[in-house]
């Protein structure tokens, strides 16, 4: 009997092992499927102006969901419908045992709910803010030469405390309520182990069931409610993942994935705008109307203005990152929305330069060498 436990714990172990492997393994298939996919959506959503500043959250929400897969969490789902059936064998061994045991588990599964309803928020908030630290460091490191020139560090850095503060107030808060869920219930489960014992020895005395009855509950009723205990105690990663999961789908909805085009000849340098009419990302009137010019091969062009007119505008509409509300942007005979971004990038060139801490100026180029394009050491 004792070599037969042994062999059977050792094939426990073994299978503990195996469907832990698998699960991480199908956890890094997960990511790895949607990695190229999510990572060219938060390159396009930081264009607009609300997202420059943020943070890539949705790499960091699915490396999240990722985790999960990995955590005892998934491996309490799996063990979770097995449940009924030892709640059932402790009811072969007496109805009042197997009672006990729906009560005990009703109760957890109550505690488990509760604990969602109680904490969803509070996490959700912890994380809100502490994205809200991260983006402003972000933010603050993006333009380091502005703030140090400007003598902005302290300011800056009070100002980043403060929201890095009210994040860990957040984060402290929501880790008290779960963690006061998971000694509750650590604690209760422990109690239901002990109240089918003292039920058991009542049988036992009374004649209802023999002594093995007692062990047997005990280890049954302790396999059943194992998952609902493990699941309650990684539930701030669970909620973590569930509102990864949300965002991300958010993210991905709102940022569909690129059209495929048809790959089109090497384009003539020339340019041609018809009329475009540019409304700004966030921007409810249009910052340029009925806008009209042409380059020709060879030709040099350059807008110049007062800040905020729209020459940046301009720019990234012939660049393809701000659709056009209206008219059209040719170039060497095509519209842009026929290109490809891989392909359109290919034969424009374009950077910033920061000229002291107030002027900026964009150079935009289109580039061809004999119907060839240019790469970038050219």
């Amino acid at each position: 009997m004792f070599l037969l436990v042994a062999v059977l714990y050792a094939l426990m172990g073994l299978l503990d092992y195996a469907r832990g492997r698998v699960l991480a393994r199908f956890g890094a298939r997960f990511q790895t499927a949607l990695d190229d996919r999510v990572f060219d959506a938060v390159l396009r959503r930081s264009i607009l102006p609300k997202f420059r500043a943020s943070p890539a959250e949705g790499l960091c929400d699915l490396e999240t969901i990722q985790s999960v897969f990995t955590s005892p969490a998934m491996l309490a789902l799996f063990d979770v419908p097995w449940t009924p059936l030892f709640v059932a064998a402790v009811f072969v061994l007496h109805p009042f045992l197997g009672w006990l045991a729906v009560l005990g588990g009703g109760a957890l599964i109550t505690l488990t709910l509760l604990n969602n309803s109680l904490t969803k928020q509070r996490v959700g908030g912890a994380q809100a803010a502490s994205a809200q630290a991260n983006g402003f460091a972000e933010q603050t490191r993006g333009a380091s030469e502005i703030v140090l020139s400007q003598g902005m560090q302290a300011h800056m850095r009070d100002r980043w405390q403060g929201l890095r503060e009210s994040a860990q107030e957040n984060t402290v808060a929501a880790s008290d309520w779960t963690g006061a869920f998971t000694a509750f219930t650590k604690t209760f489960r422990l109690f239901l182990q002990s109240a089918i014992l003292a039920l058991g020895a009542w049988l036992v005395l009374d004649n209802q069931m023999t002594g093995g009855g007692i062990v047997a509950s005990s280890v049954l009723l302790g396999r059943a409610l194992a998952p609902i205990e493990q699941s309650i105690g990684q539930w701030a990663l669970v909620q973590k993942a569930l509102s990864g999961w949300k965002s991300l789908s958010e993210l991905l909805r709102t940022t569909p994935p690129e059209e495929h085009r048809h790959l089109l000849p090497a384009p003539k340098p020339a340019l041609w705008v018809y009329g475009i009419t540019v409304i700004a990302p966030g921007a409810k009137q249009p910052t340029l109307t009925g806008l009209r010019f042409g380059v020709a091969p060879g030709q040099a062009l350059g807008i110049i203005g007062r800040s905020g007119s729209g020459k940046s505008t301009i720019a990234k509409a012939l660049l393809g990152l701000i659709p056009v509300a209206s008219g059209e942007i040719r170039f060497g005979g095509a519209t842009l929305d026929q290109y490809g971004s891989e392909t359109l990038g290919r034969f424009i060139g374009y950077f910033v330069m920061q000229v002291g801490a107030t002027l900026r100026m964009s150079l935009l180029c289109f580039l061809t060498v004999e119907n060839r394009p240019v790469n970038a050491e050219q």
